[in-house]
């Protein structure tokens, strides 16, 4: 049970409220969500992405793409909390544990909330987040394809997408859907050079072997 409310719209206060709220010993994957209350897809879908902003073992992306799918679509229908089952709810991890998350995170939070900050709020709002809800799932669905070198631009997009969510950055918002079609015109060349790659690497293959 959480004791206080969070003073502010910042995901780093509401955060540390919380995980200082909490009495138990345990705390329950639903318990936490719930007490994240609006900001719960939006801090999902950062935890997802940020795995994968850096160049990555091939195939992760492709477990951390499904994983996004659930998010992005319950953003597309305007869901003010975020749905889980409820094995997955009643799953627990220690409050030393999130604190200790929570302190590792916060200097980097603390820079986010000052570069994303509550500016054309409107936008962050129903019926916008459907279409970052919609953005978020192309997204996911590139990172789920094979393609060399084309996890981190998406994650990067999603990332500062879901930012601009929590701190209600509508500027933001728009950054992120330029980088988000940046993103896909990346994955393509990086496809195609896939691609192209091997086509030569066969061709060179069969030559050496062949004749």
């Amino acid at each position: 049970m959480v004791a206080a409310e969070p003073p502010s719209d910042s995901t780093l206060a509401r955060l540390e409220a919380i995980t200082r709220g909490f009495a138990d010993e345990r705390v329950t994957v639903g318990e936490f969500v719930d007490h994240l209350e609006g900001h719960a897809i939006g801090i999902v879908l950062l935890l997802l992405a940020l795995p994968m902003c850096v160049p990555n073992v091939p195939g992760i992306s492709t477990i951390f793409g499904i994983l996004l799918l659930a998010p992005a679509i319950q953003l597309m229908i305007g869901s003010q909390r975020l749905w889980l089952p409820n094995t997955l709810r009643k799953r627990s991890f220690s409050r030393e544990a999130l604190a200790k998350t929570v302190s590792a995170a916060a200097p980097t939070l603390r820079w986010a909330e000052k570069v994303f900050r509550p500016r054309i709020r409107a936008l962050t709002g129903f019926p916008f987040t459907a279409f970052f809800g919609l953005q978020t799932l192309i997204l996911a669905l590139v990172l789920i394809l094979p393609i060399p070198g084309g996890n981190w631009p998406p994650s990067m997009a999603i990332a500062i997408m879901s930012l601009a969510l929590m701190q209600r950055d509508g500027l933001m918002a728009i950054v992120s859907t330029i980088c988000a079609a940046l993103s896909v015109i990346a994955a393509y060349f990086f496809f195609y050079a896939g691609v192209v790659a091997f086509q030569w690497l066969w061709d060179a293959t069969a030559k050496l072997f062949g004749g």
